[in-house]
């Protein structure tokens, strides 16, 4: 048993506290997986759903390492909420979206439309919707369909594809901005 043990601390409630301190600064990188340098060697997720009301805002990385716990926290949250079907989220995802937020310095989290969805779900929506890909990286937990009251599609496009990685793109008739940390490419407008 280490000292932080014996006095009642875990990893975990050091982090929770240090978060509570931490002020995450911008970026700067030439491609997303680089990212956040010179943020306090922390990453950070903010979302919250509207179909289910639950909410996270927690740090995913710090002194360079992803944190597992976290990471699963943040795989549940980003389940197929229509179905309940948990696939792990890719972390490159979570990069993507946490650099996309960061350069466009808002505190309020983003709103998750999708995250992971099951093969009966994509094939669901697919039928009611052009825009939905038949192989699409939702179904590997790769992607992810996001929302800010305070920003502009245009804007979120135009941060995440700052991060020069990964899919992204525009649906303004819906409101949302889809990222993925597949090959680079951009669509919608």
């Amino acid at each position: 048993m280490n000292n932080s043990e014996k006095l009642g601390f875990t990893r975990r409630g050091l982090l929770s506290i240090f978060a509570a301190t931490v002020v995450t600064a911008a970026p700067t990188y030439s491609h997303a997986f680089g990212l956040l340098r010179g943020a306090g060697d922390v990453r950070r997720v903010k979302m919250y759903s509207g179909r289910t009301g639950e909410s996270i805002d927690t740090i995913y990385w710090a002194e360079g390492e992803y944190i597992p716990e976290v990471m699963n926290e943040i795989t549940h949250f980003m389940r197929d909420w229509r179905t309940n079907d948990i696939k792990p989220i890719d972390h490159r995802t979570v990069d993507r979206m946490a650099a996309a937020h960061s350069l466009l310095d808002v505190t309020e989290p983003y709103m998750l439309l999708s995250g992971y969805r099951c093969p009966s779900t994509n094939a669901m929506l697919r039928a009611s919707s052009r825009g939905v890909a038949r192989n699409s990286l939702h179904l590997k937990g790769q992607a992810a369909d996001l929302r800010l009251k305070s920003r502009s599609v245009s804007q979120m496009a135009k941060a995440a594809e700052a991060c020069a990685s990964g899919g992204v793109g525009r649906y303004l008739h819906s409101n949302f901005v889809h990222m993925d940390c597949g090959p680079i490419r951009y669509w919608g407008g």
